[in-house]
């Protein structure tokens, strides 16, 4: 039985005529440009469908920059309600984001595919118009043939569903772990103080005034023992070099 179900034709059951073949061939190699012409034209629809997908990509990585942007002024303002909405939105984003990395691979991994199987496709035809000049066949390809080729696209087919089935899982964004967002809250918190330290003295504030050091040397301590006096004179040699 072969891949349709239908019995196999014994290997010199069927003879045809050399005219025949010929037009038979003649009218395979109209479809075989035809297929070619639909390949490339799959093919370019793929690639701008790539291209709209990493435009998408830009202008969802600056909605999570004006979000980033927009929890650090909550934070700023005390309003880490507000700080920890905007984060949330951001991580829906930057899951949007995933979802479109994969796509974008399925969608080159089809292109390559698809480049791939034309090119394999074109070495099989010459491949298989020198061995009948060689053996004088008269059919193209036999039965046994074809259903390799279905076995094959039989394969593929179940690989392209597998992908289908993996895009289509339901992924819930809202799942976030409130630790994850809390941490990056207290981050970008210590990251407004760090700001509010680096900043230059105003004009107006007094800067701060620190004590003056000693000038005079430090006084004796009675009954002191040798480690002691040791370290007073350690002490004054660097007061000393201030």
């Amino acid at each position: 039985m072969n891949w349709f179900g239908r019995p196999k034709k014994a290997a010199g059951a069927s003879a045809v005529s050399s005219t025949s073949s010929s037009g038979r061939g003649g009218s395979a190699g109209g479809g075989g440009a035809s297929s070619r012409t639909g390949t490339a034209n799959t093919v370019v629809g793929l690639r701008e469908n790539i291209a709209t997908q990493e435009k998408r990509e830009q202008h969802l990585e600056k909605k999570i920059e004006q979000l980033t942007s927009e929890a650090k002024a909550k934070m700023a303002k005390k309003d880490k309600k507000g700080a920890l909405f905007a984060l949330k939105r951001k991580k829906l984003y930057e899951a949007e984001i995933d979802k479109i990395a994969n796509i974008k691979m399925t969608l080159e991994t089809q292109v390559m595919n698809l480049e791939s199987a034309a090119q394999n496709a074109e070495t099989f035809k010459a491949m298989n118009a020198g061995k009948d000049a060689m053996k004088n066949i008269r059919e193209d390809t036999n039965i046994d043939r074809v259903d390799d080729l279905m076995d094959e696209i039989k394969e593929e087919m179940e690989m392209a569903d597998e992908i289908s089935n993996a895009l289509a899982q339901p992924i819930d964004p809202l799942l976030t772990d409130e630790e994850d967002l809390l941490a990056e809250l207290q981050e970008l918190e210590a990251e407004g103080v760090e700001e509010q330290l680096m900043q230059p003295t105003k004009k107006g504030e007094e800067p701060m005034e620190l004590p003056d050091v000693p000038s005079a040397a430090l006084p004796t301590i009675k009954n002191a023992t040798k480690e002691e006096e040791e370290e007073l004179r350690q002490l004054e040699a660097e007061l000393a070099g201030l």
